[in-house]
């Protein structure tokens, strides 16, 4: 007898609607499953796999889930409440310790009625039968594991309606939306059909060593491998050696910002006066994420690592070591670490707040009341090899890339179905922004895919819009293209042109996204008295020289944050866009610019980095970026 994986202890059970529990035991038994009172049956099929759907409850708990057949099965302290799917690349993978929280964080994630399950799955085109992960209780110990996205989310639904609340994270960086899409669904898409004929003609799935993807034979074996430390940078871990020849760069940063464009082997050095105090004593020293995999040295010693072991987000990994007090020493201390970066980014990218050092202990037993020596700032460095611009070679579609069309629905969507939830967080476009047009039509066709394949008919659906960023690509076109989602019945969308970091494709300040995604959720969804948006363009009308811009969602009326409107765009018809004076008249913005008398379309925000854009609603909510021509 074996439960699938989102049936163990410390589950979230959706409120209110039938509960669908599954599993696996001898074929041709009798299965019952039993929670709260009540009881339902089923029989295993031919390969041992049974299906059953428990009466709704209402939300409460705790509870035990009891399955019995040929054994017995049991989950405890299940939950009754609300369940969300978080889902996508990158930003919603973000994990909550890589983010930037309020002053009182992360003693304010003690919330038992929060839970979190990560799924794992490997990419495998055939799909797997089980999900693979655990539901994960919310304390200060857990939640830097959670996704920052789902858990500010899921914090806020709790708080406003005071009853359990779960959350399913099941995200991939880096891929494509076409990878989460059904193959049945796919294929009825011109560009996806195309996809799905190329995938199925070139699957390469050779065993053994010719198994692994290009990508990892490029980092094992190219340009990029590491071949370990020389002997003339032995040395560059010590606390005596001598740099003062070396250069400065703040830190947390990548180095591709500070004149390396390319790939190499870094060393940072930082020196830390340690008071008296602590001389002799273990100490914790945290350095933040470093990309890709690194090596830490406290006066001269290694005290800790991660390389290809952390998988394909030790990267975005915080790092925090115990150094052994027969290392520590009043006064003067030397920090060394030794980066390596194989393509893209690579650096201590921090972020600064995660950079500290304190005594052994101290946070988990005072929380911030704890000392901790700040360890952001200027830090010396060197180049061990620089490998020059890389990019890994192209996977081929198949096992092991997780950017197959269909790969991921077989995968990591197909092992959730149909786990009763309410609705689904989607935070994902930066791999989509070379094919907008395409992106248009296939996100949309995703939202009615998984809600096709669920079978709880148009259940709720949150997009992130993307933020703002420094990129040649089209994002203003994904962006919208994520707006144009509106139109599906029961959809929502957070808009985050104001919280991105224009050189970090990684913004920080997951809080404010899942705060406008929880709110957006607490207006429709709960039904509450809250704005569940900032202004969305509507309508523009031409009188004379100016347009006049109507929004929806005004909650508390316009609101120019900081000074004048700034970003707003218009052209005539010559299709020439120029900057406009803007000001708000009620809950309209008038536009106008000398150099177009006769303006025919208007643009806010309309860039892949928007500086200053400022328009929102009373309720603090940004304005979406948008346009009123179809240029």
């Amino acid at each position: 007898m074996r439960l699938a994986a989102l049936f163990t202890d410390d589950a979230v059970l959706q409120r209110d609607q039938p509960i669908p529990v599954w599993g696996w035991d001898v074929p041709a038994t009798k299965v019952s499953a039993s929670i709260a009172g009540q009881v339902a049956y089923a029989m295993t099929d031919a390969r041992g796999r049974f299906f059953l759907r428990l009466p709704a409850l209402p939300a409460g708990g705790p509870h035990d889930l009891v399955v019995t057949g040929s054994g017995t099965a049991t989950a405890r302290n299940i939950l009754i409440g609300e369940v969300w799917l978080c889902s996508g690349q990158s930003n919603m993978e973000w994990p909550a310790r890589s983010s930037v929280w309020e002053e009182g964080y992360p003693a304010n994630a003690d919330l038992p009625q929060l839970r979190c399950f990560t799924a794992t799955n490997p990419a495998e085109y055939a799909g797997q039968d089980d999900a693979r992960g655990a539901w994960v209780v919310s304390s200060p110990r857990t939640v830097g594991g959670f996704s920052g996205v789902g858990f500010a989310f899921a914090r806020e639904i709790q708080k406003k309606l005071g009853i359990p609340v779960g959350i399913i994270v099941n995200a991939w960086g880096g891929t494509r939306v076409e990878a989460w899409i059904s193959r049945e669904s796919l294929i009825t898409d011109r560009y996806g059909r195309g996809e799905i004929h190329a995938t199925e003609a070139g699957m390469w799935n050779s065993p053994g060593i010719e198994a692994r993807s290009p990508q990892e034979r490029w980092e094992l074996e190219g340009p990029s491998s590491d071949q370990g430390r020389s002997a003339e940078t032995a040395h560059w871990a010590e606390s005596g050696f001598d740099d003062s020849a070396w250069k400065t760069m703040p830190v947390p940063s990548v180095w591709q910002d500070h004149g390396h464009p390319g790939s190499g082997i870094f060393w940072f050095r930082y020196a830390v006066d340690v008071p008296a105090a602590w001389a002799g004593k273990a100490v914790q020293l945290e350095i933040g994420s470093c990309d890709k995999y690194e090596v830490t040295f406290f006066n001269g010693d290694k005290v800790g690592s991660l390389g290809r072991e952390g998988g394909p987000n030790a990267w975005c990994t915080q790092r925090s070591y115990t150094v052994p007090g027969k290392l520590v020493h009043a006064g003067r201390n030397v920090i060394a670490v030794r980066v390596h970066s194989y393509a893209f980014h690579g650096g201590m990218r921090g972020p600064a707040e995660y950079m500290t050092l304190s005594l052994a202990g101290e946070r988990e037993a005072k929380g911030d009341a704890a000392v901790a020596i700040p360890l952001h700032g200027q830090w010396k460095y060197a180049i061990e090899t620089y490998f020059g611009v890389m990019s890994p070679p192209a996977a081929p579609p198949g096992n092991g890339n997780a950017n197959t069309a269909t790969i991921l629905f077989n995968s990591r969507i197909k092992p959730l179905l149909p786990y009763a939830l309410r609705g689904a967080l989607w935070y994902q476009g930066e791999s989509n922004a070379g094919n907008p047009a395409d992106y248009q039509r296939l996100l949309p066709l995703m939202i009615r895919d998984w809600r096709h394949a669920w079978g709880q008919g148009d259940f709720q659906f949150l997009t992130v819009q993307l933020a703002n960023y420094i990129n040649p690509g089209a994002w203003p076109l994904v962006r919208e293209a994520q707006l144009e989602t509106l139109a599906l019945p029961n959809t929502g969308m957070a808009v985050a042109i104001d919280v991105g970091n224009p050189t970090d494709i990684h913004p920080a300040n997951k809080a404010a996204v899942g705060y406008r995604l929880a709110q957006w959720a607490l207006a429709t969804t709960y039904s509450q008295a809250v704005a569940p948006s900032g202004p969305l363009f509507a309508a523009s009308a031409v009188a004379n020289d100016t347009l006049r811009v109507s929004f929806t969602h005004t909650h508390g009326g316009l609101v120019a944050r900081g000074g004048h409107l700034r970003c707003f765009e218009i052209a005539g018809i010559d299709r020439v866009f120029v900057p406009a004076d803007a000001a708000i008249s009620g809950d309209t913005v008038v536009v106008k610019s000398a150099k177009v008398p006769r303006p025919v379309a208007v643009r806010y925000a309309w860039a892949s980095n928007p500086e200053g854009c400022n328009l929102e609603n009373g309720a603090g909510l940004p304005a979406s970026p948008f346009r009123s021509d179809g240029w």
